[in-house]
Formats: structure tokens, sequence, C-alpha cells
């Protein structure tokens, strides 16, 4: 870029990009019986740290990339529910990667909603 062209050009590609949480493939295990999963409280945790730190560095969150499904499978452990290394195998339907379910996909949403709203209200204040 060039001592000349930083102060210039960095702020323009700074605000130019989106950033995005990819929270599931960071966090894919092996459990004990084989089968390739996901720990819902690992994503749920990855999910509100994105949050934390866009908040902490004044930038913005510009998504979250999940994979789910609405069907009642029981591909990634954990969430409100506890499904269990055990249950894997009870609904395990996925072909290449785990997927949340429609329970645990909803949990999610509403804790992103809420660090949104958070955001938001933080953001009203600090004007008024």
């Amino acid at each position: 870029m060039g001592a000349e062209n930083m102060r210039v050009k960095l702020p323009h590609l700074i605000r130019a990009v989106t950033w995005i949480s990819d929270p599931m493939h960071g966090n894919s295990i092996k459990a004990p019986c084989g089968l390739k999963t996901r720990s819902f409280d690992a994503i749920r945790a990855e999910v509100r740290a994105f949050f934390d730190v866009h908040d902490q560095e004044g930038s913005y969150p510009g998504g979250v990339h999940l994979e789910m499904t609405g069907q009642n499978v029981t591909e990634c452990v954990g969430g409100s529910r506890t499904i269990t290394y055990n249950d894997l195998s009870s609904r395990y339907h996925t072909y290449c990667d785990p997927r949340l379910n429609a329970s645990q996909s909803l949990e999610l949403a509403f804790i992103i909603a809420e660090g949104l709203r958070k955001r938001r209200l933080g953001s009203t204040q600090k004007v008024a």
C-alpha cells in the first residue's frame, strides 16, 4: 500500500470488511461412538464471543453462518433439551456436517437477537 497511501486507503478497507462468524466448523468433534458432531455449548460460546469482541472493538458483527434444520435431528450435542452422545444415533440423518435441530436453532436465534438488541440499545444510549 505504501506509507503515503496508508491513511487514505486503509480506512476504506476497514469499513468495507463484513465480519462473519462460522461457529459450526471450528467446533466439530468426534463423539465416542465415532460420529462427527458439534457441541452446542461451544457454538453458543463462540457466537457470544463474536458479539462481545465486536462490542469491545467498536466494529460491526455482519453475520453468523449456521448449519441447521427444522427437523428434530440429533446431530449436535447439548442445548436446552440436552442431546447427549448416547442420543446421537437415534436421529442422526446428515450426509456431511452435523446440523443444529429446530430447538437448538431457535435457542441460538434468541441469543443472537438478544445480542443485537443490547447492541442497539447501547448505541441509542451512547447517542443520547
